[in-house]
């Protein structure tokens, strides 16, 4: 398409902003090859006085982690009347606070890992501490400690036996005062790229060593990805099903991916589901891209293209 003017907005304050950067970079680079006008710009106090002079077609979001994912930034741009690519405010804020994300899954019958919630505030002034035995008593076997906001496997922990909770809980809480503790649940990970609220083919995700934790994202040659995935069709239609219902369910629009854990009994339950996706060399989303026929360069425009038809 070309001859238009955007801005790629990347960087940030979040503990993910060596990613976004990276992402940024590469929609920017595809853009200018395809003769758009890019600019480049951060989370700064300079911002808004660069938007505000109204002479962008649209701003591509690549921003990853708090303010760009939870909604902040999607708000700020509505107030200004930019078009910006990606889920809107609200859809972003649901599906970036994982608790409030999971109960509503479970509310429409879309299978995700059984889970409680525990609040830094309860342990601290109500003695939850006196309750964390009853971890054990609602969910059977290994655990997942995670953040309720955050993204990358930030603070996430596998928790093997009773004896390791707490130190999982003290390193959740160090990134966000609300925690989920999770069923862990044995299978193939997998990722399903919702592009203008269709799936492209599934990536199967086989880290070469240990867990797919932030080092196995985002370094090179860590990690074994099959697009498309592995997996029978049932077993395959039956995970699309749940993504699109995620994406139903908070409202999602442009572009979102979730991820999936398909136990070894075949299975698919959501995990997570991410509204502003990286877009680097490792990132999940340009392999399903690719594994659907659409080059990087095809489906940074695709996005652009969004922002126009809404406008």
């Amino acid at each position: 398409m070309g001859s238009q003017h955007v801005a790629v907005l990347a960087g940030g304050l979040s503990l993910e902003r060596e990613v976004s950067l990276r992402s940024g970079r590469r929609i920017a680079d595809a853009l200018s090859s395809r003769d758009y006008e890019v600019d480049e710009l951060d989370l700064d106090s300079g911002l808004v006085p660069r938007l505000r002079q109204g002479d962008l077609d649209a701003v591509v979001l690549a921003l990853h982690g708090r303010a760009g994912e939870d909604g902040t930034v999607q708000a700020l741009l509505e107030l200004l009347d930019v078009p910006y690519t990606g889920p809107g405010t609200t859809a972003s804020a649901l599906a970036w606070d994982k608790a409030i994300f999971k109960g509503m899954l479970a509310r429409a019958d879309v299978p995700t890992p059984a889970w409680v919630t525990i609040a830094s505030d309860a342990i601290r002034d109500l003695g939850g501490a006196a309750a964390l035995e009853a971890f054990g008593q609602r969910l059977a076997g290994p655990l997942v400690v995670k953040p309720s906001q955050g993204g990358a496997c930030m603070g996430v922990r596998f928790v093997e036996s009773p004896g390791g909770l707490h130190e999982a809980l003290v390193a959740a809480f160090s990134y966000h005062d609300v925690v989920v503790v999770e069923q862990f649940v044995s299978g193939t990970e997998i990722a399903i790229t919702l592009l203008d609220g269709e799936a492209l083919p599934a990536v199967e995700i086989h880290p070469k060593v240990g867990r797919y934790d932030f080092s196995a994202r985002y370094t090179y040659g860590a990690t074994d990805f099959y697009a498309p995935a592995r997996l029978d069709d049932a077993t395959l239609a039956r995970a699309e099903e749940a993504a699109l219902a995620a994406w139903e369910i908070t409202g999602c629009r442009d572009i979102a991916r979730a991820d999936l854990i398909v136990g070894d009994d075949g299975t698919p339950s959501i995990l997570e589901l991410d509204t502003c996706p990286g877009m680097t060399e490792t990132s999940l989303v340009p392999m399903a891209a690719s594994a659907a026929g659409l080059s990087f360069g095809d489906l940074c425009e695709r996005l652009v293209a969004f922002t126009q038809r809404r406008a």
